[in-house]
């Protein structure tokens, strides 16, 4: 979305901060008075539907309580005199009561009902009417305008026919300050013209900073000079519109004019909410739904998501009671939907509006299709029950499969509440992998008790709809269309490719270059064409070769799969440009064998290297998509430059578009999938994937050259042209912003011109006039090919009130905009235009047939396509292949929606608490264990966290430390120490006490065949610590098992061999491994949650070590920390402490010697 009406509140608060400090538009464009700026004084009331109140005293500005004022709700209502809605010289202890009378009451303002819940309030300013004007600057695709005219008020009347207007168009010199007074203040009495022409500059300049696209202010006040001075300029009513897609740019500019503390200080502690913090200075733009729509729970959970998402998610509910719901994959389809269920006479059964696009991850479309089921089947159920319509068009790139998963989901999860409601779903659906797609919704339906209709890409788009709606039965089949796999294949023979036969002795070619083939080399290499030339209504041919603006492999992979497939003689990409990873080549597939492409870091290297290249397929982001197009401007070898990106900035989108025209540059986009020359050229993912390519027999040229909007609508044109014609010759979609670089008439001014295309096709839609310049064309006699048109989104009269369609441009703002008054006019100048959409194909086969009847078409035979090979991972993601995995885990997963720990979702671990110790007992032995099973492995960890700096593997950390190594490297220097001498006892110690008792030995027998086989007993001795000095590590795990621990038996026999052990010497105690070890044993025999054979193997795989491992680690890195705090120096042990022995020279060696 772009252009988006924001408050009057907000509106003012712009101009109060921005007229002021706004850089000048142009440096001609300077304040000439002594201007005096308005001052800002506006407040807003608002309603809170939870406690019932409005904004309460303390959080008002302090004017408001000494002034006369003016108080009228601020909720995009035109004409609120009229209705009644405004309180004029009031105290505000008389526009309190009004305002609260008001607030949270459903208020009819002409046909529309809605809550006032949002009010402004600012001084009441007496004036004579002769001082009021109008002044309105609206943005349009020529450039901005600025209308005036001295009868402002209430009763201005027809403004086109009143005002004076100046044009400033894009790109072009500001006018002067003698041009703005001469064009626009004839009638404004001349000591006033100065100050007026200063505040139409500084306006105007406001308005081009800010990125507005609308501006409204009537009555605009000018008072009279006083004592000499100024006359000054006063605003009462304004309206307002923000580029949205501005806001990467001017977020923070219209956060710092929010920011109430500019203003007046001390309401900021009032009204700034505690512990939360801005990304901006002041809070971010507001921008708020239309009267009559206040969004509700859902749409505003929607509206959320799709704001943390790359993808797009739309929800507008437009009767909550409705029978018939939608579900709808892509802009344009979600139009064409609308548009199909009002046609049959059911919008007023109509429930909502929405769409999901853009590769929604499975968990986002599961809340989002979670949402609307939930309202489905909400309430008493109907007696005739409702309809879900799960549609849309051929996708682009979007696995349908996996987006399905998340919608089945959430339809199983509502099983019980869709057969009470006796919800009736119809699905239909193409693109990547919808085959899978489809037959999981067929089998869904078999199981769920939920009757589901699954159609594929054979039935047209919005057959389903009177399907769905039990008008006539369809034509599709109830069926999966299948497009048999792909097989390897072998590529043709291609020019300019090196002999890639080996020599007799297998060392390959070498090349009069000095470059060489090796033998069985796969790379296929091609050379530089030099640079080609076709008509100019001709932009793409089989030889058009392209630079790729940023790294985009699959979109690149695809455009190479397509060339091939086409029988190109050469890749259609010949570089990639991306400026921020250093040059290097990547490798992609042409067919079965691979090539190799350059990517460079700027345009001018890629422009010299490359001389063929003409087009540039930009898919640089909304926030760089501006200058990387003006650095390619630079260049004149580039004729054609296709902008991706959606969400460009509209006036960045002018300027370009306005460059381009200039220069003789053809754009396409932005907000575009690009396009498709059949046989010989595609843009990016255009014609989506091969499977499509081939079905929809975009490998060879058609006869109709079409033209539309939508990506996703495209491919649905290239399907019904396959279907109904021999094809498409080739199909533009122009992108939905409401600048785009090229328009309708662009490109069927160019297939007119052109031999090859015999038939037309527009597919226009509501909003905006650019089919108007294909009528009048038509009517000129300019283009006299057939040309069949339909313009989507003539549903939006249904609605009672305003709905922004999927595209930006979408939305008819007077008549002459809406789809109905388009296709009237494109009937009347002699288009073929069918009664409704459904009508489109058969509408398209009798023009077709009547043109091969003429001759003017001659069907060519059909060719077989060559065999693409299937990406391996592609063909993976379908299960057409299988393979074994490399890596087993079953520890966590993190591919769902939330992180698993042994199952366990991450904010289950938080929300039950379970601690480190919990986790470690879900990642370590893959379930929970009980309470003091988790405490006692904290209270390990606790007490094997250090144990001073001499011991080894701190004094390894702290050298390599003080080496200067990093943390990494340190840790790991002490890690490696741990084994059976140093802090690896634990397993060994576990070990040998489990072994002892289970083979029935008395503690004495078992020191005493220790004592006999020469060998120490782990986890018995100290050297400081003594019965008489008792480690108090010890005395609390042994304190801590025996109260805690069901069974203890293994630490009982332990301090039964250590009073056989210390009767000896008192320091051969049982220590702190050995205690840990041992109660560790107890813990996994007799917790009850191992089998004997699970605790054996615990101990046999190094669990234990691990323990002081995890422990000794928060210490290790303790030293690191306290090494590099204290900035110590590398350190050098002391000679003297080395005892240093040299064998004498004359000692006899043993040499080796050569054989």
């Amino acid at each position: 979305m772009s252009s988006k009406a924001i408050r009057e509140y907000d509106a003012k608060l712009l101009l109060a901060y921005w007229l002021e400090r706004a850089p000048l538009v142009d440096p001609s464009a300077t304040v000439a008075t002594k201007f005096v700026y308005p001052s800002p004084k506006v407040a807003q009331i608002s309603w809170d539907p939870e406690t019932g109140a409005i904004t309460p005293d303390s959080k008002l500005p302090s004017w408001v309580f000494t002034t006369k004022l003016v108080a009228k709700p601020d909720q995009l209502i035109k004409r609120r005199g009229k209705a009644g809605l405004l309180a004029l010289n009031k105290t505000w202890d008389e526009a309190k009561p009004w305002i609260v009378q008001k607030a949270g009451k459903p208020q009819k303002v002409e046909t529309i009902t809605g809550t006032l819940n949002n009010f402004i309030v600012e001084p009441f300013l007496p004036h004579p009417s002769h001082t009021e004007y109008y002044v309105c600057i609206n943005s349009a695709r020529e450039g901005d305008s600025i209308l005036f005219t001295h009868e402002g008020g209430v009763d201005i009347g027809d403004v086109d026919a009143k005002a004076l207007k100046l044009d400033i168009p894009v790109n072009a010199p500001f006018p002067s300050r003698t041009t703005i007074a001469s064009t626009l203040l004839i009638h404004v009495p001349a000591e006033k013209k100065d100050t007026l022409v200063d505040f139409l500059i500084r306006l105007y300049s406001v308005y081009v900073d800010l990125h507005f696209a609308y501006l409204e202010i009537n009555p605009l006040i000018c008072l009279d000079a006083v004592n000499g001075g100024q006359p000054t300029i006063h605003y009462l009513d304004m309206a307002a519109k923000l580029d949205q897609t501005a806001e990467s740019i001017c977020g923070p500019k219209w956060a710092v004019a929010r920011d109430l503390s500019v203003y007046e200080p001390v309401t900021i502690a009032a009204t700034t909410s505690k512990g939360s913090v801005s990304a901006d200075r002041g809070p971010p733009m507001v921008w708020p739904a239309p009267f009559g729509r206040d969004l509700t729970k859902e749409e505003a959970y929607i509206q959320k998501l799709d704001a943390s998402t790359g993808a797009s998610l739309k929800l507008t509910v437009l009767n909550a009671e409705g029978r018939v719901w939608t579900m709808v994959a892509g802009g344009g389809a979600s139009v064409v939907y609308s548009d199909a269920i009002a046609a049959h006479g059911f919008a007023h059964e109509l429930a909502n509006y929405g769409e999901y696009s853009g590769a929604p991850t499975e968990g986002q479309t599961y809340e989002y299709a979670k949402t609307i089921i939930d309202l489905i089947t909400r309430g008493t159920p109907h007696p005739d029950g409702k309809i879900l319509i799960i549609g849309g068009g051929i996708a682009n790139f979007t696995n349908v499969a996996a987006t399905f998963k998340g919608i089945i989901r959430a339809l199983k999860e509502y099983k019980t509440p869709l057969i009470s409601h006796k919800v009736r779903i119809f699905v239909r659906r193409g693109g990547p992998n919808y085959q899978e797609g489809l037959k999981a919704m067929r089998l869904l339906g078999e199981s769920l008790g939920v009757p589901i209709k699954v159609y594929g890409p054979d039935t047209h788009i919005t057959e389903i709809v009177p399907l769905a709606l039990g008008i006539k039965g369809g034509s599709g089949r109830n069926a999966s269309y299948s497009v048999p796999p792909s097989a390897p294949g072998t590529p043709p023979k291609v020019s300019g490719v090196v002999n890639e036969d080996a020599d007799v002795a297998g060392l390959g070619t070498i090349h009069p270059d000095g470059k060489r083939t090796q033998a069985e080399d796969q790379i296929v290499r091609f050379d530089n064409a030099g640079a080609q030339k076709r008509p100019a209504y001709r932009p793409f041919d089989a030889n058009t070769r392209s630079f790729v603006y940023g790294l985009q492999p699959r979109a690149i992979q695809g455009m190479l799969d397509f060339d091939f497939s086409c029988g190109r003689e050469t890749p259609s990409v010949a570089a990639m440009i991306y400026p921020f990873g250093g040059h290097h080549i990547q490798k992609f597939y042409w067919g079965t064998k691979e090539t190799l492409l350059p990517v460079y870091t700027s345009v001018e290297e890629a422009v010299k290297k490359h001389s063929d290249v003409d087009v540039v397929v930009n898919f640089a982001s909304s926030r760089s998509v501006y200058s990387s197009t003006l650095e390619v401007f630079k260049y004149s070898q580039i004729k054609s430059i296709a902008i991706i990106a959606e969400g460009v900035p509209e006036r960045h989108a002018r300027e370009i578009l306005h460059l381009a025209i200039q220069k003789g540059v053809l754009i396409i986009g932005p907000a575009t999938v690009g396009g498709v020359k059949p046989g010989c050229f595609r843009i990016g993912n255009s014609g989506g994937m091969m499977d499509n390519i081939i079905s929809s027999k975009l490998y060879r040229a058609g006869s109709v050259g079409y033209v539309s909007k939508s990506g996703g609508m495209s491919n649905e044109l290239n399907n019904i042209l396959s279907l109904v014609t021999n094809g498409t010759y080739e199909g533009i979609a122009i992108g939905g912003d409401r600048y785009p670089g090229s328009t309708f008439i662009d490109h069927l001014l160019r297939y007119e011109q052109d031999p090859e295309c015999k038939m037309l096709v527009l597919l226009g839609e509501v909003g905006g006039i650019e089919e108007y310049r294909v009528i009048d064309a038509v009517k000129k006699g300019i283009i006299k090919k057939p040309i069949v048109a339909w313009a989507i989104g003539t549903c939006a009269k249904m609605f009672a009130t305003e709905v922004q369609f999927g595209h930006a441009g979408s939305m008819a703002n007077s008549a002459m905009e809406t789809a109905d008054a388009k296709n009237i006019a494109m009937r009347q100048a002699g288009f073929i235009v069918p009664d409704t959409f459904e009508d489109l194909p058969a509408v398209l086969s009798e023009t077709y047939q009547r043109l091969v009847s003429s001759g003017t078409i001659k069907p060519r035979a059909e060719r077989d396509p060559p065999n693409i090979p299937m990406d391996y991972k592609w063909a993976q993601e379908l299960g057409l292949i299988r393979k074994p995995a490399a890596f087993i885990s079953t520890i966590s997963d993190e591919r769902g929606q939330e992180l698993l720990y042994a199952g366990m979702r991450i904010s289950d671990v938080f929300k039950e608490d379970i601690g480190i110790g919990g986790v470690v007992s879900l990642l370590w032995f893959k379930r929970r264990l009980p309470i003091w099973a988790t405490k006692f492995i904290e209270m390990v960890l606790m007490l094997t966290a250090d144990h001073g700096p001499a011991v080894s593997g701190a004094m390894n950390t702290i050298v390599a430390s003080r080496a200067g190594k990093d943390l990494i490297s340190s840790l790991a220097s002490g890690l490696l120490t741990i084994g059976s001498r140093f802090g690896g006892a634990l397993d060994e110690a576990a070990t040998m006490f489990s072994n002892a008792r289970d083979t029935g030995l008395t503690p004495r027998e078992f020191v005493d065949n220790s004592r006999k086989a020469n060998k120490l007993i782990s986890g018995i001795g100290h050297k400081i610590k003594s019965v008489n000095n008792p480690d108090l590590r010890v005395e609390l795990v042994k304190e801590y098992v025996q109260k805690n621990f069901p069974s203890h038996s293994l630490l009982d026999y332990a301090l039964g061999v250590e009073k056989v052990t210390t009767a000896k010497k008192d320091t051969l105690i049982l220590n702190v491994d050995g205690c840990i070890a041992v109660s560790f044993v107890d813990l996994l025999r007799d917790s009850g949650a191992f089998t004997p054979d699970e605790a054996d193997e615990y101990i046999k795989i190094g669990t234990l070590n691990g323990l002081f491992v995890l422990g000794r680690s928060i210490g290790f890195i303790g030293h690191h920390l306290d090494q590099k705090r204290l900035r110590a120096p590398l350190y050098r042990h002391p000679a003297d402490d080395i005892f240093i022995s040299l064998d004498s020279l004359a000692q006899p060696r043993v040499m080796g010697q050569l054989q």
